[in-house]
């Protein structure tokens, strides 16, 4: 018998107690953080700011009025911003003139040269402080929010999710999916953590009422 074949065997004797039409397949895993009781939203918001706050994000909850002076904090050292199609006007008008509109698609060394970009999110997940993007309006595709140093996102509060899978059940699986744990870091051998690595060094996240 080949190694081949071997593997093969071995792989129809591990699962041969499995189903063999996924839509059979038991779905009863936990759909919610364990952290967080069923319906309990607030409990969500609290989990996934600490969750942010531990990847060494930046979180602030504004209200929705309050939205554009809160990005215009956000960006206070900012000289040039990236901002994706669907973004609303207002949250940037004071930086006129320095917003690097995205259409049609800015280089890459145009990107690394702007210092910030703002989009908004299709979700947020709680238990694993994810926010994901989908290329919907005001997220724009995926190169801008990879080369400028700081991004700033802005989430819904009813965007928030407990865990994975009731985050995954409201996503589009047609769309291209980005998923941001706090600001892109990475550690080496010795474990010693470096920041803007693969993404962004910085991360501020506008949690809005």
């Amino acid at each position: 018998m080949s190694s081949r074949e071997t593997v093969l065997r071995r792989i129809r004797q591990a699962t041969a107690d499995l189903p063999r039409d996924p839509t059979h397949i038991p779905r009863s895993y936990l759909g919610h953080a364990p952290a967080v009781a069923p319906g309990d939203q607030e409990g969500v918001l609290a989990l996934l700011i600490e969750r942010l706050t531990e990847y060494g994000a930046e979180v602030r909850r504004v209200a929705d009025a309050d939205l554009p002076a809160a990005v215009a904090h956000a960006l206070a050292a900012a000289r040039s911003v990236v901002a994706p199609d669907g973004l609303p006007d207002a949250w940037l008008a004071q930086w006129y003139g320095l917003v690097r509109r995205d259409a049609p698609p800015l280089t890459h060394a145009e990107l690394d040269a702007t210092d910030a970009v703002v989009t908004t999110c299709a979700a947020a997940i709680a238990e694993s402080g994810t926010l994901v993007l989908d290329g919907g309006p005001g997220q724009g595709r995926r190169a801008p929010t990879l080369l400028p140093d700081l991004h700033v996102c802005v989430v819904r509060e009813s965007q928030a999710h407990s865990a994975m899978p009731e985050a995954i059940g409201r996503l589009a699986p047609s769309r291209p999916l980005t998923w941001i744990s706090g600001p892109s870091a990475t550690a080496d051998i010795e474990m010693i953590r470096v920041q803007g690595v693969h993404g962004p060094r910085r991360l501020t996240v506008l949690l809005v009422l």
